[in-house]
């Protein structure tokens, strides 16, 4: 079954002459990129060419210095509000040190709108069933970066923008991250996500920042 066949999610994102300034230094000058639903993007570079900047962008954490940056429905109006379509995964993983990771996710589940009947799911599809009852303190880094995908999984929107998303995951971690990714995808989900390696398990359209053909100053 195609990705558009299976689809769940109906957002396409549209960024048009971009330019994206950290201080006086141009980072990005006349970017465009379209993503439909399905499509996965692996944002490449080296260190400071702007990857993190655009993911914020993208995600209303930056304003860019020109250009416009436009999430709408395939079929109906453009949505005024990023939060309502898109996830962030930053370097840094939400998950509190005090609190039981359980009452973490339930928590985020009322946020969100999600059914707190899929947190114990959600848990047991990213194997941490038996850290449930564990403060976010005693998890190992990999997995506070487990319990940070299922909070994607729980937030459930059509665009996930994740930076350094296998880091710092084992093996067995980045098989599960390639199965979480290519899911989301055949659900028409869009995934834009920074690295320095390849995404696991999936076949990704690699967009090298710092080069000319980009659109990004080096």
């Amino acid at each position: 079954m195609t990705a558009i066949r299976a689809l769940h999610h109906d957002v396409r994102l549209q960024i048009s002459g971009v330019a994206l300034q950290r201080g006086y230094r141009r980072l990005v000058a006349n970017f465009d990129l379209t993503c439909e639903p399905g499509d996965i993007i692996a944002l490449q570079g080296p260190n400071g060419s702007g990857k993190t900047t655009l993911l914020r962008a993208i995600a209303g954490f930056h304003s860019p210095a020109a250009g416009r940056i436009t999430l709408s429905r395939l079929q109906g109006p453009e949505i005024e509000e990023p939060g309502e379509v898109l996830s962030f995964l930053g370097h840094q993983d939400p998950i509190k040190a005090g609190e039981k990771l359980i009452d973490q996710l339930r928590f985020w589940a009322d946020l969100c709108g999600a059914s707190r009947d899929r947190v114990a799911e959600t848990l047991a599809q990213v194997g941490l069933s038996k850290q449930a009852d564990l403060q976010g303190g005693v998890l190992s880094a990999g997995q506070r970066k487990r319990a940070a995908l299922a909070r994607l999984l729980l937030e459930d929107r059509a665009i996930w923008l994740l930076d350094e998303p296998a880091s710092p995951l084992d093996q067995e971690g980045r098989a599960l991250l390639g199965a979480l990714l290519d899911q989301h995808a055949k659900q028409g989900g869009i995934i834009l996500a920074a690295v320095h390696d390849p995404l696991p398990g999936v076949a990704a359209r690699i967009l090298t920042l710092g080069t000319a053909e980009s659109g990004v100053a080096a």
